[in-house]
């Protein structure tokens, strides 16, 4: 099933009518100029939003697991923490992370939206190095949850309004993969602080972590209110005609606009999002999935089970999510270039199934260190999930706003349930939290592949007349109608060629 076999056979260039020169909404639409002007359209998107998203996601994760490698450096023992206080301060992010997620993913103007949160959770993790006990990291970890929310399921929202199907899983794993140079890079940088900042001004080097994190964190947030985009109809460093050609491309790919009905409000698409039953299945897939990937919390606490010193350790933690990186980008090229989703997003859980029945079975240096690149790899699958969400839920953008919201945030329990998981106790071996690991991507393979089969069968089932002549749809159809200067029995056409991707 190629996305090339779903694609419109029509184009919009042999349909669109005649307009003045002077109209400039429209001379990206001619057929002289469509080609040229759309890839200049993507190279800017690229340069602009790929480029910062990765950078934020980058900065979102050093945030995040700075606290994972302060330890190695002291925290517990400076702040008097015992180890279920430590699992705590791990867990309770998600307490105000997920739930967020929801409501967080439905407001508009992304761009200062976005930003605001990134100068908010670069705030809050600075404030961390001034934390002195129990109390005070805890409250940290609270507060930085809810403007972290907005960021993952925001950004993936904002990729699903401006790239095409053919287009989106690639963009994805380029997305994703700045969480991955994040575990890698992050802990080089982490390195090189804690191995030369202890005792400057007096002060622990875990604490000159999230100082110099978050500083960069918060000027990088003011930069991002002026990179990012919002939506093609109001982006404000876009031309009129870029953004008329933003729109087009979008409605040509699903047959019909990528806008919300007038008395659609983001309400409506919470609740259709929750009736949907596809919503219900991603969320338990995606909390089972996580659940089986929360080791990542703990990823430089498993490399240091080697038994190097600490900077050797992060060190060595870093090239297995250089690897994943690359595996990454390549498992959604050709994701995109097959249009499939299961197998390249449960692929990749089964490759981590392997890494934990290695590391169940030896503790030897070499065999261990292997499993950590077979562990960190289940991440490529990850990256496409919220992609095969959009696929699966692409109209009205309001519901898919919230589906992706509710997928990702229930799906981040599984975060705060495998802080617990991973118990020092179990330690150095960690059998059993490799076993409960295991046991979740198998059941979270099952709700994939029983999607898989959903979809496949609205395929061949699809009543397309009757849904497309009544009600919203009918709407969305007479606005790409509109949109692309061809008649309503055109885009009805183009609108029943469209396919699930599964």
């Amino acid at each position: 099933m190629s996305i090339q076999e779903e694609k419109k056979s029509e184009s919009f260039t042999e349909n669109a009518v005649a307009v003045s020169n002077d109209d400039d909404d429209f001379r990206l639409l001619t057929a002289e100029a469509r080609q040229a002007g759309e890839r200049a359209l993507v190279r800017k998107l690229d340069c602009r939003l790929m480029t910062t998203a990765v950078v934020i996601f980058i900065l979102n994760y050093i945030d995040r697991v700075a606290i994972t490698t302060a330890r190695l450096q002291g925290l517990e023992q400076d702040l008097g923490l015992t180890t279920v206080q430590y699992e705590t301060i791990l867990a309770i992010l998600y307490a105000t992370y997920c739930p967020i997620q929801i409501p967080s993913n439905m407001v508009c103007l992304p761009s200062i939206y976005i930003g605001a949160c990134v100068v908010g959770w670069g705030l809050t993790s600075a404030l961390t190095g001034v934390t002195t006990n129990f109390s005070g990291i805890m409250a940290c970890r609270v507060c930085i949850g809810i403007p972290e929310a907005a960021f993952y399921p925001g950004v993936m929202y904002l990729l699903s309004r401006w790239y095409t199907r053919k287009e989106l899983a690639a963009r994805s794993a380029w997305f994703y993969c700045g969480s991955c140079i994040s575990n890698a890079f992050g802990s080089l940088i982490a390195a090189g602080i804690l191995a030369r900042m202890q005792g400057v001004l007096g002060l622990a080097a875990w604490r000159w972590l999230f100082y110099i994190e978050g500083a960069i964190t918060m000027s990088f947030g003011f930069l991002t209110m002026w990179l990012l985009p919002d939506f093609p109809h109001n982006t404000r460093w876009l031309n009129a005609a870029e953004r008329r050609l933003s729109q087009v491309r979008l409605a040509e790919d699903a047959g019909e606009a990528d806008k919300d009905s007038d008395d659609v409000t983001i309400y409506d698409g919470f609740w259709l999002a929750i009736k949907d039953p596809k919503t219900i299945i991603f969320m338990f897939m995606t909390f089972m999935q996580i659940l089986g990937l929360s080791f990542t919390n703990f990823f430089p606490t498993l490399t240091a089970t080697l038994g190097f010193n600490t900077t050797i350790t992060l060190l060595m933690a870093a090239p297995p999510w250089i690897f994943t990186s690359v595996c990454c980008v390549l498992s959604a090229w050709h994701a995109d270039r097959s249009g499939e989703r299961f197998f390249h997003i449960a692929g990749w859980w089964w490759v981590v199934i392997i890494g934990y029945i290695i590391s169940l079975c030896t503790m030897a240096t070499g065999g261990r260190y292997f499993s950590l690149f077979l562990m960190t790899i289940g991440f490529c699958g990850f990256a496409l999930t919220l992609t095969w969400v959009s696929n699966a839920i692409p109209r009205p953008p309001a519901k898919r706003a919230a589906a992706i919201g509710l997928v990702n945030g229930f799906g981040n329990l599984g975060n705060l349930i495998g802080s617990y998981v991973w118990r020092a106790s179990w330690g150095p071996q960690y059998h059993q939290s490799m076993i409960i690991a295991l046991c979740s991507l198998v059941l979270s393979s099952v709700l994939g592949f029983l999607m898989r089969w959903i979809l496949i069968k609205e395929n061949k089932n699809m009543d397309m007349e009757k849904r497309l002549m009544e009600g919203p749809g009918r709407k969305r159809i007479e606005e790409a109608a509109r949109l692309e200067g061809i008649t309503f029995e055109e885009a009805v056409k183009r609108r029943k060629g469209f396919r699930y991707l599964y």
